[in-house]
């Protein structure tokens, strides 16, 4: 199940209507010159805007081969049911492009359902010890940070110092909670138990609600299996038509 996944981080806060736009582009219904004029609005300095449309492309405008038929399909729902929040779409993108991303909002979530909420510090903390104590990864971490809060995943208080989740997203019977689903597996690189995947921490905005078995077993791109153990497990289908 391994891909090419960037060695580079989430290095940018990425505000969410400029995400929206990236994806309104590649549903044919915005241009890059209405990108460009939110870009400039928003960025002093030709370099900013630069890392910043950077983060956009793999997201949005250019995600990487293995990522576009998944990219596509996420388009596809906005398309036909625009009101599915453009937050859920990013949010898969950004778990299935990257892992940096991911693994703050794993540590997140996980922190906050031990104790109903936790600290940047805490965070901070975490990501030093799987990504070592430099300035890159704490800056990193930041950027991931205020994206998440920007789209509304959490609340940060006391000067940032704290993070409470905000409430999750029903994703109900909707068939984007297999799509996200699948982003979560892309993140972890593994098959995962449907119990296991159905309340990953990566996924702690969203409730992806009781009919996930019957969605996943309806998606083409991963398959379901009883493992040794009687377990449900699910993993991705590749475009040779394996599991992995």
């Amino acid at each position: 199940m391994s891909s090419p996944s960037p060695q580079i981080g989430f290095d940018r806060f990425i505000q969410l209507d400029w995400a929206a736009t990236a994806l309104r582009i590649r549903a044919g219904i915005a241009t890059l010159d209405d990108l460009e004029a939110i870009l400039d609005a928003s960025h002093a300095g030709i370099a900013a805007k630069k890392k910043t449309r950077t983060v956009l492309n793999r997201l949005w405008l250019d995600p990487r081969p293995d990522l576009i038929g998944f990219a596509d399909r996420g388009v596809k729902f906005y398309r036909d049911a625009p009101d599915i929040s453009v937050p859920v779409l990013t949010w898969g993108m950004a778990l299935a492009t990257y892992p940096f991303f991911g693994k703050v909002a794993e540590i997140v979530g996980r922190l906050a359902a031990l104790q109903g909420d936790c600290t940047s510090a805490e965070v901070h903390r975490r990501m030093a010890e799987i990504y070592g104590e430099r300035e890159g990864t704490r800056r990193m971490t930041n950027m991931v940070l205020q994206s998440q809060a920007d789209w509304g995943a959490i609340v940060r208080t006391d000067k940032g110092k704290r993070i409470v989740l905000g409430k999750p997203t029903d994703l109900g019977r909707l068939p984007v909670a297999a799509w996200i689903a699948e982003a979560c597996l892309r993140y972890s690189d593994r098959a995962l138990p449907v119990a296991t995947l159905a309340s990953h921490r990566a996924l702690y905005p969203f409730s992806l609600g009781d009919s996930i078995t019957y969605l996943l077993s309806q998606s083409p791109t991963v398959e379901l299996r009883i493992d040794s153990a009687s377990n449900q497990i699910v993993s991705l289908v590749d475009a040779q038509g394996t599991t992995g």
